[in-house]
């Protein structure tokens, strides 16, 4: 949640050509709390501290080098998050080094794949807590590629939303592109290729605030009343800015409608849940994946009328699942799946997470044709309203 490096952002972001060729080079345009304007902050403030320190190393990669005993790499999908690597060499990028303070390149680890095995855990665990000295210690990775592997996102083109107080779309590919306008992020995936997250901040904080705003009574009203209107909403637009978001950039809060009665309770419930979709199809257009399903967790997923919406706008086939610590599940499958191959098995991820992640029974929602077509337009009539309002 740290907002403290701006001015480290902008100069980073300056030094490699702007937000274009920082996401292209880094994968990500920079952000606040990635690591290396963190570190560019610290060696600015405290120089002396800085260039006393001799290993520099992530959450993830610090956990790791206790097991082990030594310093740990950091994976490629924690690394991606620091404005450090270069994603596609997936190796540390000298500009970026550069950028963001002197003699940086001997205070970092080496890169590797997440799983790989670093060695035997370190005798301390052995001797003081009984560990099995058997026991590897691997490469650790971050929360949210762990929660890919937890969402069963092991193949290019696999999509997955969070429908949380933020709505996030994780989406898989094979080979690396960038998003230009820097509102997206890439990161290696633990599955091999990568991984792309998306976070829109106004998720169900604003699907809720409408909710209040008409006095609903519960969420069962609130589909009732999407049911009362047609899809497209007779053209009926609402931008749903309640908070500042992230994607779009809106620095400056507040909702907007075109075509919409403010007074029009029905037609208000369904624009919420229609222009967050259609958001998220605009804003994740640059992956260039066409997705056969989508996986959908979180506390909205079990909101049928929402999941309609999605599937139509989307023009996919939607599944729930239902995976409360995805993080937490991927981060166990990697372990095992670096352990099964640094024993010479044949580590196949779509065997591994078998079980683990399969939809909910019956939950699987089809896209109606015509409101598909009905959405296929309205798309540019909505990426209309968001560009005049910003």
């Amino acid at each position: 949640m740290d907002s403290s490096t701006a001015k480290e952002c902008m100069e980073i972001r300056k030094k490699l050509g702007g937000i274009k060729f920082t996401a292209s080079r880094t994968g990500s345009d920079t952000f606040e709390r990635f690591t290396g304007p963190q570190i560019r902050k610290f060696c600015k403030t405290e120089p002396k501290a800085y260039a006393q320190t001799a290993h520099i190393a992530l959450v993830s990669s610090f956990m790791a080098s206790l097991l082990a005993g030594k310093i740990a790499p950091i994976d490629f999908g924690d690394g991606a998050g620091m404005n450090l690597m270069d994603i596609r060499r997936k190796n540390w990028n000298h500009d970026a080094l550069k950028a963001t303070a002197p003699g940086l390149a001997p205070k970092l680890p080496p890169l590797a794949d997440s799983g790989h095995v670093i060695g035997p855990v370190s005798s301390y665990f052995v001797q003081k807590y009984g560990v099995n000295p058997q026991a590897l210690a691997t490469v650790w990775t971050g929360d949210n590629p762990a929660s890919v592997v937890g969402l069963g996102l092991i193949k290019p083109g696999q999509v997955a939303i969070s429908l949380g107080t933020s709505d996030t779309f994780f989406g898989t590919m094979e080979k690396c592109q960038t998003d230009e306008s820097g509102e997206g992020h890439v990161f290696g995936s633990p599955a091999g290729g990568y991984m792309t997250l998306i976070c829109f901040k106004n998720g169900s904080l604003a699907r809720e605030k409408i909710r209040e705003l008409y006095k609903i009574s519960d969420w069962k009203k609130f589909g009732e009343l999407v049911g009362q209107t047609p899809p497209g909403n007779n053209g009926g637009v609402l931008l749903p800015w309640f908070e500042t978001e992230i994607v779009p950039r809106v620095n400056q809060p507040g909702i907007r409608r075109f075509d919409l009665d403010e007074k029009d309770a029905a037609a208000n419930c369904r624009a919420v849940f229609e222009s967050q979709m259609l958001s998220m199809r605009l804003h994740s257009q640059w992956m260039q994946v066409a997705p056969d399903k989508i996986s959908v967790t979180g506390g909205a997923s079990n909101d049928r009328a929402l999941l309609q919406i999605l599937a139509d706008v989307m023009n996919c086939r939607v599944e729930r699942i239902e995976i409360s610590k995805s993080a937490a599940l991927g981060a166990a499958l990697q372990a095992a799946h670096g352990w099964m191959v640094a024993g010479g098995q044949n580590g196949k991820w779509d065997k591994l997470i078998a079980g683990f992640t399969a939809p909910v029974p019956g939950s699987e929602i089809l896209p109606n044709k015509q409101a598909v077509k009905i959405y296929d337009k309205m798309l540019n009539k909505y990426a209309e309203c968001e560009y005049e309002a910003l």
